[in-house]
């Protein structure tokens, strides 16, 4: 199984940035695939979530802002970031497991499911 994202990089507050992330070695349409973020000090967090029952989850701070869209003929998932803020600066990783809840970094669960290196996502003025 192989996960690579691309797609961060430098944004003033309110621009828009697209992160993609391509999946290999597994049944694309069947599995969970989920964006997290961290920044420095904080909790390993799910931004959004495909679950593999079909439904989307966002977490709220980005409701409204961010959107998840997959195409399944790429196998590739997508995080459309618009109105970014400064405290959507983070590394962002897509996996395809449900952690939802996790207290702790995201590179503990990275023995657990199947993740991406990351992409850096800053947000300044």
């Amino acid at each position: 199984v192989h996960l690579v994202e691309s797609g961060g990089g430098s944004v003033q507050p309110g621009g828009s940035l697209t992160l993609s992330c391509t999946a290999s070695g597994f049944t694309f349409d069947d599995s969970d695939m989920g964006w997290y973020r961290q920044a420095p000090g904080n909790d390993c967090d799910l931004v959004s979530i495909r679950t593999r029952v079909g439904t989307t989850y966002y977490e709220d701070s980005v409701k409204g802002r961010f959107t998840l869209y997959v195409d399944n003929a790429k196998s590739t998932v997508y995080l459309q970031m618009n109105s970014l803020k400064l405290e959507d600066t983070a590394r962002y990783y897509c996996a395809d497991d449900d952690f939802r809840g996790f207290a702790g970094t995201c590179s503990q669960l990275f023995d657990f499911g199947s993740w991406g290196q990351g992409t850096q996502v800053t947000v300044s003025s």
